[in-house]
């Protein structure tokens, strides 16, 4: 038995990589590809195609208002059966596989059901079986805590598997493959002229997935920044295409505005407290949302309209499960004492340096008024700016912003 190699490249393969036997033959050829390269190959799976949107819609049935550990025991079932699929079918193939779980891998997360943060990696079987000269898949997406619960890492969390791991064996790269061929400036679905970014930076990939674009996922853009590890994200079907490299750069002298993101169908919730010396609502609102599970983002506590004291917060239906219900319940434990603004969604410019200066923001909202659309909110990090907006203005929107703003 001999030792570890250098050359280790993990790779990961989204849902829609794996979704039919043509499609897994396609992976089969990748790593199959790297390892006539000479590396020795992990790869991160997701569930197949829509399998987890199949498997929450069955939950829903039995457990319409949320049961987050039993969601997690069903939902890790789907990467368990495309890692099971594609060991199977490298194996036929020639090329000795064995698909591990998260728990088997080695992934140790906290015990946060539905949206668990990994807290550290035991690559030890991953590292046995590469050892004995085989492929390792590994299901995405899934962990243990250390309550030896199954947990899973919230929407796109395989891209944070696979970086994780890439962090725990030294890879010495970590590829994401998806259905497109890299980053780009806006969602080719949606903006026809959209065009391919090559590089960037850890920051802007974060900001722009954090605004919702789907590529990558912001968590596993947090870890590899934190890790120094540089990710290409490519298309299964041009594997040997550049994609888009993200890794770090030294601070940019220009404004840089990389692109648009959206999220659609956000929940805006306004808190009024009774007591003008206190934080008693937005207290107990947000203790109320810990104990359903439930993420929030974009927290905000000021003086409002005649003296009241607001705080508000954007609740995201991408990022949690079973929003609905949860809304009726916060809406009948708090009654007038909350405000919930549906119906809305928010498009978002990224980029580095583009809050220096207020100018980005007043173009985009003089741009979108002259366009007849109402911004009903927004807010500004270092790199990013997002606007509330009506959703069925929101193709128009991203449409108007990338060709003026970013170009």
């Amino acid at each position: 038995m001999t030792d570890v190699p250098d050359k280790i490249s993990v790779l990961k393969f989204g849902g829609s990589s794996l979704k039919d036997p043509g499609s897994i033959e396609r992976v089969v050829s990748i790593v199959a590809g790297r390892l006539g390269e000479g590396y020795k190959v992990v790869a991160v799976v997701s569930a197949q195609g829509k399998i987890t949107e199949s498997l929450l819609k069955d939950a829903d049935i039995y457990a319409p208002s949320g049961n987050p550990r039993e969601v997690d025991m069903l939902l890790t079932t789907g990467e368990r059966a495309s890692a099971a699929l594609v060991a199977m079918a490298l194996t036929s193939k020639g090329f000795p596989a064995i698909s591990l779980t998260g728990s088997q891998a080695g992934i140790i997360t906290d015990d946060n059901h539905t949206n668990a943060r990994i807290i550290e990696v035991r690559p030890a079987r991953v590292e046995d079986a590469l050892r004995e000269g085989k492929t390792v898949i590994v299901g995405g997406f899934q962990g243990v805590s250390f309550k030896k619960e199954v947990t899973t890492l919230g929407r796109g969390g395989s891209d944070t598997t696979a970086v994780a791991l890439a962090a725990a064996l030294n890879a010495e790269v970590c590829e994401i493959f998806s259905n497109v061929d890299g980053v780009y400036s806006a969602d080719p679905n949606v903006v026809k002229d959209a065009y391919k970014i090559d590089e960037m930076s850890y920051q802007e990939m974060q900001e722009l997935s954090e605004a919702g674009a789907r590529v990558l996922h912001s968590r596993a853009v947090e870890f590899a920044k934190e890790k120094g590890i540089e990710i290409h994200c490519k298309s299964t079907l041009e594997p040997d295409s550049p994609g888009t490299v993200i890794k770090g750069f030294e601070t940019r002298e220009k404004i840089r505005k990389a692109g648009v993101a959206y999220e659609k169908n956000v929940t805006l919730i306004h808190t009024y407290e009774p007591d003008l010396t206190g934080l008693s609502t937005i207290n107990n609102v947000l203790k109320f949302c810990r104990k359903k599970n439930v993420s929030v983002k974009q927290i905000s506590f000021h003086k409002g309209y005649k003296e009241s004291m607001v705080g508000s917060f954007i609740l995201s239906k991408n990022d949690n499960y079973s929003c609905d219900p949860f809304l009726v319940e916060l809406r009948e434990k708090f009654q007038t004492a909350v405000e919930i603004i549906n119906d809305l969604s928010a498009v978002s410019i990224v980029g580095e340096g583009i809050t220096d200066k207020p100018d980005t923001l007043l173009d985009a909202i003089e741009l979108l008024k002259s366009n007849e659309i109402k911004v009903s909110g927004f807010h500004t990090s270092s790199f990013r700016i997002s606007l509330l907006l009506s959703t069925e203005k929101l193709e128009k929107s991203i449409n108007l912003l990338h060709k003026y703003i970013v170009g």
